[in-house]
């Protein structure tokens, strides 16, 4: 996989061949094919393991017992660091994984449900239910997630600092996933 992330990072997964995995990995085509029957079993595996990877860093950055507002910010910036961390793998993911037909779409519903039901989870706390911003809705959920998606790969495809994506991203999951924060700047 680490072979695959890297022929990514230097020409997208369209472009990359078993040849470049296994160039990059410093293996044989033999030992490729020992853990995966294609490129295509490599890409998902990869990005289930970064997705899987990105999940866990947001979870251990939210404190539910902090103030709503600081949750949110926490559950931002551990996403965007991840992206920060692969960005051309997060891109791949978002632009060129459709490209693999139905299997593509069981995995893009798969990780999109993985973390929604983290942002759901995230959001049922004490600290929500004060501010009367709980339960999330699971359509509210996709709509944040799904938008916030969007902006990264494009920030990416442009070539700009993923950074900059925090606040605006902070200031739409505030309004969305809560009343208490309608009309605060």
């Amino acid at each position: 996989m680490d072979g695959l992330a890297a022929s990514i990072r230097e020409k997208g997964f369209r472009d990359s061949t078993v040849a470049d995995i296994v160039r990059n990995a410093r293996t044989s085509r033999r030992t490729f094919y020992a853990e995966f029957n294609s490129r295509e079993e490599c890409y998902i595996a990869l990005l289930t393991t970064v997705n899987e990877l990105m999940k866990l860093q947001i979870a251990a950055a939210v404190d539910p017992a902090a103030p709503r507002e600081t949750q949110i910010q926490r559950a931002i910036e551990a996403y965007v660091e991840a992206v920060v961390s692969e960005p051309e793998i997060t891109l791949s993911w978002i632009r060129e994984l459709p490209g693999l037909g139905a299997i593509a779409h069981e995995v893009q519903r798969s990780t999109l449900e993985t973390i929604i039901e983290l942002l759901l989870q995230l959001a049922d706390n004490d600290q929500f239910r004060r501010d009367g911003a709980g339960p999330v809705s699971r359509e509210m959920a996709t709509l944040l997630l799904g938008g916030i998606r969007e902006l990264t790969a494009t920030i990416v495809e442009d070539g700009g600092d993923i950074r900059g994506v925090t606040g605006v991203a902070v200031r739409a999951a505030t309004l969305l996933l809560g009343p208490a924060s309608v009309g605060k700047p």
